[in-house]
């Protein structure tokens, strides 16, 4: 019975992710539902698929593809301070990430991306567990071609609630982008990651976006969820 309302429960997500906005627009206020399924290839290599919706260039759209990542062994304080979270590189302080992206508009040329991220975590006083993230972005469309870097701190902290662990965090994320050739936009996130079984995860945000990039100006709010799962080829 508990095994088939988890699945109710996950295909009433899945179900959010067919959602499409039906024409492009600059857009104040949104949904960005988000769907990441990870296995496990081996002890320190997994295969990644992502699909999501997202605000970049104030359009909305869906970005489409795999990553592969390579990451280290886990260390004990990293692995205390992330004791309860299904994702095998929270207790892992570098981890190296290549994928491919489409980005699919509703009125424009799909966009392709080859994404290039550094994960750095770090332990902190009080059981917080501290994120850098260094990514990179190459995209071209229609023999177009720029990139962007992007940097995200994040930290989080788990809570044991009875047997239940949820983790909220926080982050800021900065772009530079070689269109704008500026420093172009900022976003605030804060959300709470919630366990559900062994193989999936709930992520429920909230993002604040400030996007100096075209004039005007614009302040873009959004929520949204991401629907992580987590099959590992090994045991912690």
């Amino acid at each position: 019975m508990k095994r088939s309302r988890h699945w109710r429960l996950i295909e009433a997500l899945l179900a959010l992710l067919s959602y499409m906005p039906g024409h492009t627009q600059t857009l104040t206020a949104d949904f960005l539902p988000e769907l990441d399924a990870r296995v496990g290839l081996s002890s320190n290599v997994r295969l990644v698929f992502q699909n999501k919706q997202t605000l970049d260039d104030r359009l909305a759209r869906t970005e489409l593809g795999p990553s592969i990542d390579f990451y280290l062994k886990p260390i004990r304080i990293l692995g205390n301070v992330t004791l309860f979270d299904l994702d095998e590189t929270k207790p892992v302080p570098l981890t190296l990430s290549v994928g491919y992206r489409a980005l699919i508009y509703p009125e424009k040329p799909t966009t392709s991306r080859v994404e290039s991220v550094v994960l750095v975590h770090l332990p902190f006083w009080g059981r917080i567990l501290a994120t850098d993230q260094n990514r990179a972005d190459m995209d071209w469309s229609d023999g177009g071609f720029y990139w962007r870097y992007r940097n995200r701190l994040t930290t989080e902290r788990g809570f044991t609630i009875h047997s239940y662990h949820p983790r909220p965090y926080a982050s800021a994320e900065f772009f530079y982008t070689s269109r704008y050739a500026k420093w172009s936009n900022s976003r605030l996130y804060a959300g709470c990651i919630l366990p559900l079984g062994r193989h999936f995860e709930l992520d429920p945000y909230y993002e604040h976006d400030n996007d100096t990039g075209p004039q005007p100006n614009q302040q873009i709010n959004a929520a949204g969820f991401i629907l992580s799962l987590y099959f590992s080829k090994h045991k912690k």
